[in-house]
């Protein structure tokens, strides 16, 4: 599948597509037969529906989440990351090497004082410094970065869709 882009266009969900996208957000080892019960529909017609959104682009992956500390990456931190000069070939060398790098969780470009924002993981607070050392301030691009530290991270749900949302 395709990784998701901003921006996207709404798609037209029914209330079928949006339960099936509700089955899978909270278990998408869901086999069909029982995403089909779930929802109430033939198992050929939850085959059918789930490929139309992965073409439709609204499903853009399945993937494995990993316990970071069980992997040695017991230390996250949050890094923003301002660019000394907004340059295009700059940008885009910072955007394309930053998530390549094994230690980005992810990389996020958003406004405000700050260029980006990195979620970042690494085995202790001697590696972060190290990384950061590394990867950011020896950056001719960057012109500053702030680290906070991450005592605890509570994931969101992750991507139900709010049953008011009106259909397209």
């Amino acid at each position: 599948m395709a990784p998701s882009t901003f921006p996207q266009q709404p798609v037209d969900l029914d209330a079928v597509d949006r339960r099936i996208i509700q089955e899978l957000v909270a278990d998408a080892r869901l086999s069909n037969a029982s995403l089909a019960q779930r929802t109430g529909i033939a198992p050929s017609t939850a085959l059918l529906r789930t490929r139309a959104l992965i073409e439709r682009g609204v499903l853009t992956g399945y993937h494995a989440e990993v316990s970071l500390p069980t992997v040695g990456r017991s230390v996250q931190a949050l890094i923003s990351v301002r660019l000394r000069v907004h340059d295009r070939v700059q940008i885009d060398r910072f955007t394309q090497k930053m998530p390549t790098l094994p230690e980005v969780l992810s990389m996020f470009h958003i406004s405000g004082a700050n260029d980006y924002l990195l979620h970042i993981a690494v085995s202790s607070t001697e590696a972060l410094r190290d990384w950061v050392l590394d990867n950011l301030a020896t950056d001719e691009s960057v012109g500053h970065t702030e680290t906070t530290l991450v005592f605890g991270h509570h994931k969101g749900l992750g991507g139900p869709i709010p049953e008011d949302l009106p259909e397209l």
